[in-house]
């Protein structure tokens, strides 16, 4: 079986894969100081929750935008479970062209999900990420990466609101019932919520303009569900784009040499 790992700014998300289908999706908050023994005392505990053990793990795949979390990442990977990581990064064979002026600088999320947009569904297409930051990915019919835009994550902004200005609490987020709030709370959300969907809609609108060709729109990350509810932009939300673009690379790079 195939362990994925997807460590993002917020999240680390850890997947196992049987050659068919997914047998099971995990979570725990990204701390740059926990342990490889740590992860391996939670993460063995939920695959003996679904009765697999860790012999079972053949190889081992780690996507991470969070430098300081790789070192205990691999750690794992080769102590618990005897495996040298594959890790994603610009060296390996993505089997597309990435149209960028400085390549180094593109997160490797950013192509992960661009190589599982076009291999699952096709091109060109715009790909939507709602993690800690909001980003729009933009592959063309070929596969190609030809780059996007980034803006601020939903919930980073709901944090900045709260801490600079001392009278607006901390909300969460959620569609709201009207779009004139009738008290402050209210009054949040719906800008927050509408706010990001207009920052959807004229983002994409205007990557078709320069694009210039009909494009497939896909979403995903946590919030993606909620905010594919208020606009007609979104085509597709695909929560597990980012590990199927881990679970694609594994596919086509080879094992790496122990210690390598």
């Amino acid at each position: 079986m195939l362990l994925v790992v997807d460590a993002g700014n917020t999240n680390i998300v850890f997947a196992l894969h049987d050659g068919n289908r997914w047998r099971g999706i995990w979570r725990i908050g990204t701390d740059t100081r926990r342990t490889s023994d740590e992860y391996a005392v939670w993460l063995l505990s939920l695959l003996g929750h679904v009765g697999i053990s860790k012999d079972q793990v053949g190889r081992v795949v780690i996507g991470t935008v969070v430098p300081a979390a790789l070192y205990p990442l691999r750690r794992l990977s080769r102590d618990w479970f005897g495996r040298e990581p594959l890790i994603a990064a610009l060296n390996l064979d993505w089997g597309f062209a990435i149209h960028l002026d400085q390549p180094s600088e593109v997160g490797v999320d950013r192509l992960l999900n661009g190589l599982a947009a076009h291999q699952i569904y096709g091109g060109p297409a715009v790909v939507i990420d709602f993690g800690t930051a909001t980003t729009f990915d933009v592959v063309d019919a070929d596969g190609g990466y030809n780059g996007g835009a980034i803006a601020p994550g939903i919930n980073l902004s709901i944090e900045a609101l709260h801490h600079a200005a001392a009278r607006l609490p901390r909300i969460a987020i959620g569609r709201p019932q009207a779009g004139i709030g009738r008290n402050t709370v209210a009054a949040m959300r719906s800008g927050i919520f509408w706010g990001y969907i207009g920052l959807v809609e004229g983002i994409v609108a205007r990557i078709k303009d320069e694009f210039g060709a009909p494009m497939k729109v896909l979403a995903t990350g946590g919030l993606a569900p909620l905010l594919a509810e208020g606009t007609d932009v979104i085509e597709r939300v695909d929560p597990e784009l980012t590990l199927e673009g881990l679970r694609l690379i594994a596919a086509r790079n080879p094992t790496p040499k122990q210690n390598d």
